[in-house]
């Protein structure tokens, strides 16, 4: 997904393309973001249909992950209705258009049905689950996700989800800016678009991260 040139200006800026040869399973965890019904279903509020393509990679990280003894964290996104607008105004009475606002406030609700991680995403018991209410779920006063991987002793974090140049890509910038270990998963992200996938991919290996397929990385696992 990573076009020639960037690749090129990576290896002569770092001299090597991949950050990380080998991962210590037991201070990663996997972060999906997003993965929900809300983004997932189709003709839902935020569809990203894309996010339907990347099942299988996230199903097959998650699991060989959790058999090496990494953390798998499933986060999503949810912001309370506050009057006629919600807990994010500045998002939602400017970015979101009359006619949806009110349905697309529903769908994230904390309590609704919008929450329920996609229905083909295979958790365990043992997995994490907690909500994030802005983009990033390291921005402070969005998460509890920092918290948690400081209790674990996580220092490095394998993003996937939805949308790669929004929620993911918000995510890792901050992660790398707060000194975790980023890799963002090639196929295992999905966007509106190949443009913008590619896009993220390519701010990310650049400057915040490193970009692995799910394989490349239980590989180095």
């Amino acid at each position: 997904m990573i076009s020639q040139h960037i690749i090129d200006r990576v290896i002569a800026r770092r001299g090597r393309l991949h950050l990380f040869d080998t991962l210590e399973a037991k201070r990663t965890a996997l972060v999906v973001i997003d993965m929900q019904k809300t983004f997932c279903e189709p003709g839902a509020p935020a569809e990203v249909p894309a996010s339907r393509t990347i099942i299988g990679a996230i199903n097959r990280l998650a699991a060989g992950l959790r058999k090496a003894g990494g953390k798998i964290i499933w986060c999503t996104h949810a912001n309370v209705g506050v009057d006629d607008s919600s807990d994010w105004r500045n998002f939602f009475d400017h970015f979101v258009a009359d006619d949806i606002r009110s349905s697309t406030i529903e769908s994230l609700s904390p309590d609704g049905s919008g929450q329920d991680i996609w229905h083909e995403l295979q958790t365990s018991d043992e997995d994490i689950k907690l909500l994030k209410n802005r983009y990033s779920a390291l921005i402070p006063g969005s998460s509890q996700l920092e918290r948690i991987l400081r209790s674990l002793d996580i220092d490095t974090l394998l993003i996937c989800g939805t949308k790669t140049n929004i929620c993911c890509e918000s995510t890792a910038r901050d992660a790398m800016m707060l000194d975790f270990k980023v890799v963002m998963v090639s196929d295992g992200t999905a966007a509106l678009s190949e443009e913008e996938h590619r896009a993220a991919l390519e701010n990310v290996i650049q400057q915040f991260g490193d970009v692995m397929s799910a394989d490349e990385i239980l590989q180095r696992i």
